[in-house]
């Protein structure tokens, strides 16, 4: 009989770490190292939890954890490892309490929350391959971060480790002693670091103009919390704190330091305390051109210090995401086609998704799918071409609605093989299934995972608010959809937010409000067809017959072939009941 308390799961990620020479530290002096090790263990615990993995086991000198993701659990190894080296920079070598970091992965057993298996075998067999101080990892792990990352990672080739039958190929990934040595030159080696692939930004310390020590905490702390909310949006490339804080009181070039750090986008600001209110601005740059992106300021009464890092936090992070994601589409649709990368085709993917029109669409759909014919483990642009399949059956636009349904499941369980921990990923998987199949225990689930894991993202929040109103909890949806805008307040998809608040209203028979959020809907975008069923559907509810005419009427302009059996046929309309009776009041052909 197989052990209840064992069961078996594939883990993205298994990171195991060792201390190098602990004998002989401990033989030399067993009350320093064990303090110091203390010391080091609580540093590596620090970024191991920031970057959300699992702790698994620890035994004497050693720590062994579990990572959602590949690109996390690469992060922490060589953010850990800077730390690290910063914190023994002070010590005699022969004091010096270093660690190997092994990256693996695979598959593995857990028995009570440890982790068992080649795949744990295999991360401490790399972990002996590194370096002191160093990160050594898997061919499977290299192969998932070798685009994501901008790092310099040195081939091995196949190393042949105890206990393990087949070769292992390994990579060193670029050490700390290298990456601590670049911040403290800030730059000065002769080749800086490559834009990487993907949108990438550092948030530059925050000058304190209050002449308060006690304001430098709280900018520091700000920035900090800001840092941690973007590095939550899998498509930034965000610099850790350490290399930021680098320029902290210096007079920098926004230009050198987006040179020096290898990254577009640089968000610098300051914070003056007066009155018993705090004045926070904020500026995000284009590095690479010096352009001025988006600028604001923030005024708040200083009470509750950790509450107000939070509030500012989402304040900026709302604001210079989006700004971020809609330079960088424009950026993508100038460029040369046959200078297109899989990320540029993705861009291009969001654009014309943006424009909620049959032709739109289909257009993302093509350039989706030439995005995975250049990056086939792009999990996101999967993603994203599963919801336009799956809009293509809701919307009634679909020639063959039996495709797109099989497409759209397709291509969200591709997205999720890819990786399953990414919020977007998440949030459109919940929401195709939600629709397509139904399960809604599992797609809360899900859509919750998402927010959890970024709770800073619209997407997220907005796929919890369709999966919660489809499962016929109108009022958590409308919470949802509400801190969606919060996160967005200008998002170019907002009309579909206030839809789903008006059908949720509708449920919950607050008719006039339906109205009101119908037409903010239809004031952003004046051809979005479902925002007139919103509409005709409150309109009807609540007596107002020429109205509700009338936006059955505009609708049928648009669309001349709608039916109500049609529109329950597409799915996510078993909760809807007020919202289908008023479409029947309204005179929509059945």
């Amino acid at each position: 009989m197989s052990d209840p308390m064992t069961v078996s799961r594939k883990l993205l990620a298994v990171f195991a770490a060792d201390v190098e020479g602990y004998s002989r530290l401990m033989g030399a002096d067993e009350v320093g190292t064990l303090k110091g090790l203390t010391e080091r263990r609580a540093i590596l615990d620090k970024f191991i939890e920031e970057h959300r993995g699992r702790i698994a086991n620890t035994a004497g000198d050693s720590v062994l954890a579990e990572f959602g993701s590949a690109v996390e659990a690469v992060q922490c190894a060589v953010e850990a490892q800077t730390a690290l080296a910063e914190a023994n920079s002070s010590l005699a070598p022969e004091r010096r309490i270093s660690f190997r970091i092994g990256v693996h992965i695979g598959d593995v057993m857990v028995r009570a929350g440890d982790l068992f298996g080649d795949g744990v075998n295999i991360a401490a067999r790399l972990q002996s391959v590194a370096k002191p101080g160093g990160v050594c990892i898997s061919g499977a792990t290299y192969d998932q971060v070798r685009k994501v990352l901008p790092m310099a990672f040195v081939d091995l080739g196949a190393q042949q480790v105890k206990n393990i039958q087949e070769p292992i190929r390994a990579y060193q990934v670029g050490g700390p002693s290298e990456t601590q040595r670049a911040a403290e030159r800030v730059g000065q080696t002769e080749s800086p670091p490559p834009l990487p692939d993907k949108p990438s930004i550092a948030v530059l310390p925050f000058q304190n103009l209050s002449g308060d020590p006690e304001q430098e905490y709280f900018a520091d702390g700000m920035v900090e919390e800001i840092i941690t909310a973007l590095s939550r949006f899998k498509w930034l490339f965000v610099i850790a704190r350490n290399s930021s804080f680098t320029f902290k009181g210096k007079a920098v070039d926004i230009k050198e330091v987006g040179r020096r750090l290898g990254i577009r986008y640089v968000l610098e600001g300051s914070v003056r305390k007066a009155a018993g209110k705090v004045r926070i601005t904020g500026q995000l740059i284009d590095a690479t051109t010096g352009v001025h992106i988006w600028a604001d300021r923030f005024e708040r009464d200083l009470t509750d210090v950790f509450a107000l890092q939070d509030e500012v936090t989402i304040a900026v992070v709302s604001a210079i995401e989006p700004k971020m994601l809609q330079t960088e589409i424009e950026t993508a649709t100038r460029r040369r086609p046959e200078n297109l990368t899989g990320y540029d085709f993705y861009l291009r993917a969001t654009q014309q998704f943006y424009l909620t029109t049959r032709e739109g669409l289909a257009e993302a759909i093509r350039l989706a799918h030439r995005a995975l014919e250049l990056d086939p483990r792009f999990g996101a642009v999967a993603a994203l071409a599963g919801i336009c399949h799956l809009l293509n059956v809701v919307w009634g636009y679909s020639n063959d609605p039996q495709f797109d349904r099989k497409e759209a499941v397709r291509l969200v369980r591709l997205a999720l093989s890819i990786d399953d921990s990414d919020p977007d990923v998440l949030a459109r998987a919940s929401v195709i299934s939600a629709y397509m199949i139904g399960d809604s225990e599992a797609e809360i689930e899900m859509t919750d995972r998402a927010v959890a894991l970024n709770p800073n993202s619209w997407l997220a929040w907005t796929g919890r608010g369709h999966v919660y109103r489809i499962a016929g909890l109108p009022e958590e949806a409308i919470r949802s959809y509400e801190r969606a805008i919060r996160m967005s307040p200008v998002d170019p998809r907002l009309h579909m937010t206030l839809h789903g608040i008006g059908i949720a209203l509708i449920e919950l028979r607050r008719f006039d409000e339906a109205v009101v959020v119908g037409k903010r809907a239809q004031r952003q975008i004046p051809s979005f067809r479902t925002t007139y069923l919103c509409l005709a559907s409150a309109y009807a509810h609540l007596g107002r017959d020429a109205e509700a005419h009338d936006a059955a009427a505009r609708l049928l302009e648009i669309d001349p072939a709608f039916q109500i059996s049609a529109l329950i046929a597409r799915g996510g309309q078993s909760n809807a009941k007020l919202y289908i009776e008023g479409l029947r009041k309204a005179g929509l052909p059945e």
